[in-house]
């Protein structure tokens, strides 16, 4: 199932591109401000508690820092790493906590953010380290997103879905390498795809008499000393994919001569298990049984075990 943020806050933006200069806060709230009047969060141990008068709902975005941190403001140009727990406005029901599993979000103040979501962009612009937004969606979005059932009763009306959001970090956004940095490994197992690269540094894979794999192989070719990738981490790479049964190319960033970024919950399970613990700046040689790819039947000139080389030039 994805995750609530990823369906309220759209994945374009928690990956968003360009990053801006940072420059000095300008915080503000945005939409039906007063709905949020009741809400008190109390900080835990793990997750906080909110509590608030229900039904919450609002009939457009509403975001608002409900209790101040005492960390530095967040400017603009920055990524901040953000935890938050989603609720039904209805009742408060949680959908998902993010405190209790561990897990963390990352949001880039960028100028792409700024335009295609001011609301929340200035909602975390000027926030203090250590504070806790409210951002709340209207029903219809929230429920259409969600995959909610509509209301069995036309008169009901709707909640809205209310996001508690804590600014865990802010620090300037990387920019990603143009290339793989990095330690070259030159002690590899037998029986791996061959890799090479061209005069432009693109790899070239060779399958002649490597082994079917009967689990996944995710073997460093250079191993780079940046930040280490994790499961829920949108990362920037160049990489190209073949079939290990005969060494079609079905996939290419070089070819399209533009990096991609995307998130590893969205991608098969061979990138998702193979890139976590990675480093930024590492080639990473991925082979793929179908099962943790597209299956038997494949996707397209996909087919069967897969064979990818990734080079992975930063972290979103």
């Amino acid at each position: 199932m994805r995750r609530i943020i990823a369906l309220l806050l759209p994945l374009a933006l928690l990956v968003a591109g360009c990053a801006s200069t940072p420059s000095a806060p300008t915080p503000s709230s945005a939409g039906q401000v007063a709905a949020l009047d009741s809400l008190k969060v109390t900080p835990g141990d793990k997750a906080p508690a909110v509590d608030f008068a229900k039904p919450l709902a609002v009939n457009e975005e509403t975001i608002k820092v409900v209790q101040d941190g005492d960390g530095d403001a967040v400017k603009a140009g920055q990524t901040v790493e953000i935890g938050y727990v989603a609720l039904s406005g209805a009742d408060g029901t949680v959908y998902e906590d993010t405190f209790s599993s561990g897990n963390t979000e990352k949001l880039e103040l960028s100028d792409e953010l700024k335009s295609g979501n001011a609301a929340v962009y200035n909602g975390f612009v000027g926030a203090k380290v250590g504070s806790y937004l409210a951002y709340a969606t209207p029903a219809q979005a929230s429920q259409a997103q969600a995959g909610a059932s509509p209301s069995a009763s036309p008169s009901a009306a709707p909640s809205s879905t209310l996001l508690v959001i804590k600014v865990i970090s802010a620090k300037d956004t990387p920019q990603p390498l143009s290339k793989p940095e990095g330690d070259t490994v030159t002690d590899l197992p037998a029986g791996l795809p061959k890799v090479t690269q061209d005069d432009k540094g693109v790899p070239q894979v060779d399958v002649a008499g490597a082994a079917k794999p009967t689990a996944l192989v995710s073997q460093d070719l250079i191993k780079g000393h940046g930040d280490t990738v994790k499961e829920t981490d949108s990362i920037v790479a160049n990489y190209v994919g073949v079939n290990l049964s005969d060494g079609t190319k079905f996939d290419s960033s070089y070819d399209r001569g533009q990096s991609a970024t995307f998130s590893l919950q969205g991608v098969i399970q061979g990138w998702t298990k193979g890139l976590a613990g990675k480093t930024v700046g590492s080639r990473v040689l991925l082979v793929i049984p179908a099962a943790l790819a597209y299956g038997d039947q494949g996707q397209g000139q996909a087919k069967g075990d897969l064979v990818f080389v990734v080079d992975i030039l930063g972290i979103k």
